[in-house]
């Protein structure tokens, strides 16, 4: 069993990692920037809502991101664990978090943290070629991290929740590297 947060900047290759991750520990991957971009694509209440922050890169307001969490870690594949991916993304939402864990009797295990510098993200970033990757937008998505997001280091680091891994080695060493500090952990508890 095994609860998850994989937490790092836009590009820091949290989607291929979480697909590794999911794999090794037989747990959903629970991505928020996925189930945004399929009710986004469906049109639903919540999708049509999301649309137009995430079109101005900018993050979707708690409320909506917790209730859309809420809903999935009550669902009976996530009873065994899971991989939360883009969640929490603010130090409000890891309080909201804690006690949506607490009323469900669940607990966090380990966050991940992908530690990747700004001009190597944007370098990979603006490599993928996708229509809202482009530098301002980019640039934008860095800031909102840097100021809304990246708060969760010290809170996580501070409650002894954190693994800080290098996410601009290659892939294989990525996953190499969570996977050992992962294992350490589980063979401690």
């Amino acid at each position: 069993m095994a609860r998850l947060i994989l937490f790092g900047p836009p590009g820091a290759g949290k989607g291929t990692q979480a697909v590794e991750l999911s794999s090794r520990f037989t747990v959903p991957h629970i991505s928020t920037g996925d189930l945004f971009r399929a009710a986004v694509s469906e049109q639903t209440a919540l999708g049509v809502k999301a649309q137009g922050y995430l079109d101005r890169g900018e993050l979707v307001p708690d409320e909506l991101v917790i209730d859309m969490i809420r809903e999935r870690l009550v669902q009976p594949d996530t009873q065994a664990g899971w991989l939360l991916d883009g969640f929490p993304r603010t130090v409000p939402q890891a309080h909201a978090l804690d006690e949506l864990l607490s009323s469900i009797n669940q607990s966090l295990d380990r966050v991940v943290n992908l530690e990747v510098p700004d001009g190597f993200l944007l370098e990979r970033l603006l490599g993928r070629g996708r229509k809202d990757d482009n530098e301002e937008v980019i640039r934008r998505r860095l800031q909102v991290y840097h100021d809304q997001t990246a708060p969760l280091i010290r809170f996580y680091g501070d409650r002894n929740q954190l693994t800080d891994i290098d996410g601009s080695a290659p892939v294989e060493d990525v996953t190499a590297a969570i996977q050992t500090a992962l294992t350490a952990f589980f063979s401690q508890a």
